[in-house]
């Protein structure tokens, strides 16, 4: 089988569309490696691996280049839906066109892809949007594109929880605006918290959870004039200074730390869900162990995956069938 170039072509000249469809079922989930001796114990049916690469590949881009980009619809939505975003690094290969050592000619580094997810409160079915290597605009877009499918209207408020990262918060504001509020994970600022503890808090097993519950009512001035107390002198530098690194990251970021709001209303605190969806929707498959891949293929699985997470698989397949 020669490589192709379109769904037409591939229609007509290699696999037929249930064979199709059950090639990318399993290249969707598994190494390329793995799937011929899948589809021989489940099909008997004998494919290289390259014809499967080619096969999920081609699927993997009309699923990307049919993503769409939404807007706030006209319409009241549901009340409230929360939002996550947070981005992890895969792995990728750069082919070197330089002379020598075959095994040579590549170059292996990191690039980040970003997720986002957004449900209804209350609702177990998030749906879910990625990009690469794009901009922190492009990966707030991919927010509202999920807030649009979640149910997204004008009276709808967006519950955002993040890590601190400054592009999230620019983008909460940017797409939702007065319709949103951003709060940073309390998981993370514990961290902070707990490597500060130990120049404030030798001696006092309780000081960290005296700081938690004061975050939690709202009393995060009392902590960060707990933190100046016990700030490193100025000639230390700031890898040294973890009280520091704590008391600016808090003052910075009053404004984020509205905890008390989030409890009495049973919305989340943490970001756990996003860096959960990380592990099962990108890494489960782009994050596998020796796997490289090339810069251009990666955006096109990420949607194939999310195509895969928002069940819209068999609205995929129906639509392309009817345009074959």
């Amino acid at each position: 089988m020669r490589p192709f170039s379109d769904s037409a072509e591939l229609t007509a000249r290699c696999c037929s569309l249930p064979l199709q469809r059950a090639i990318t079922d399993f290249g969707a989930d598994h190494a390329f490696g793995q799937v011929p001796t899948k589809l021989k114990e489940h099909y008997g049916i004998q494919l290289s691996v390259s014809t499967i690469r080619y096969i999920t590949e081609n699927h993997s881009r009309q699923m990307h280049k049919n993503r769409k980009s939404f807007s706030i619809p006209l319409t009241t939505g549901c009340q409230q839906q929360i939002a996550e975003t947070d981005g992890c690094m895969l792995p990728i290969m750069t082919p070197r066109q330089d002379e020598g050592d075959q095994r040579k000619k590549k170059t292996l580094h990191w690039k980040e892809a970003r997720l986002a997810l957004v449900h209804e409160h209350g609702s177990l079915s998030p749906k879910f949007d990625a990009t690469f290597a794009g901009s922190v605009d492009d990966a707030g877009q991919s927010l509202l594109n999920c807030a649009v499918l979640a149910g997204l209207g004008i009276n709808t408020k967006i519950h955002g929880v993040g890590d601190g990262a400054l592009w999230i918060e620019s983008q909460m504001k940017d797409k939702f605006g007065v319709q949103a509020n951003y709060l940073i994970d309390f998981y993370h600022v514990c961290e902070y918290l707990a490597a500060a503890s130990i120049h404030c808090a030798a001696n006092d097993d309780d000081w960290m959870n005296t700081q938690k519950k004061r975050l939690k009512n709202n009393q995060y001035d009392q902590v960060i004039k707990n933190l100046a107390l016990h700030l490193e002198a100025d000639d230390i530098e700031n890898k040294q200074a973890p009280v520091r690194a704590c008391h600016r990251y808090l003052s910075n970021r009053t404004d984020q730390l509205d905890y008390r709001r989030a409890i009495e209303k049973g919305l989340p605190i943490g970001s756990g869900e996003i860096e959960s969806a990380h592990r099962y929707v990108i890494q489960k498959r782009l994050k596998l162990s020796g796997a490289w891949w090339k810069a251009e293929n990666v955006e096109p699985m990420l949607i194939l995956r999310v195509v895969r997470a928002n069940d819209e698989w068999e609205s995929y397949w129906n639509n392309f069938a009817k345009a074959a």
